[in-house]
């Protein structure tokens, strides 16, 4: 299964650079804002929202809601695993695995809100990432402490039909796209 897992991230990877690389900039901005307007109805709702510093061809929908006035806080690494600091996107600077994150000064902070990235998702709620399993460890202590939704950000093209799993694979209980919200959870009302 680690070899399959491999394969898939390497495979789309490549695949979500090449899509990205292919857009004009004002069609990804469009898509970008579609996922967006996905994921706006439900900012009042959380008083902390988790997002990231899109890279790789990532959808990046934090331009989006800084515009909104939304707070976010972004991932930092850790030892044990990632935490959330907010921050304003200008101030990150690159860390961990090249990814930009917050300065170390700022405090961590708990989101009810997490956008993850990803790089496949299935209609199970399962997330293929890029494979250190930070995302899946934080998830699991943020859900153990209390309630956290966790939204999947990305394009319709990275759905699959079924993603293999690890025991220590924490599910999604949404993905936004530019074209659909999928809600996973066994309590879903339809989506904005």
């Amino acid at each position: 299964m680690t070899r399959d897992r491999s394969r898939l991230r390497r495979e789309a990877r490549l695949a979500r650079q090449a899509f990205a690389s292919a857009l004009a900039p004002a069609v990804r901005r469009g898509l970008e804002a579609a996922i967006a307007r996905q994921v706006l109805p439900l900012i009042p709702q959380a008083a902390v929202v988790a997002g990231y510093a899109a890279q790789d061809g990532e959808p990046d929908v934090v331009p989006w809601l800084a515009r909104r006035g939304v707070t976010i806080a972004f991932p930092r690494v850790g030892s044990q695993g990632l935490s959330f600091h907010p921050s304003p996107p200008e101030a990150l600077a690159p860390g961990a695995f090249g990814i930009l994150e917050p300065p170390a000064h700022l405090g961590p902070v708990a989101p009810d809100l997490v956008l993850a990235p990803l790089l496949l998702f299935d209609r199970a709620g399962r997330r293929l990432g890029r494979g250190a399993g930070l995302y899946d460890r934080t998830l699991h202590a943020l859900r153990a402490r209390g309630t956290v939704r966790v939204i999947g950000i990305a394009w319709d093209w990275q759905e699959v039909a079924e993603l293999p799993q690890a025991s220590w694979d924490e599910r999604l209980d949404a993905v936004a796209t530019p074209t659909r919200f999928l809600d996973f959870r066994s309590d879903a009302r339809p989506g904005p």
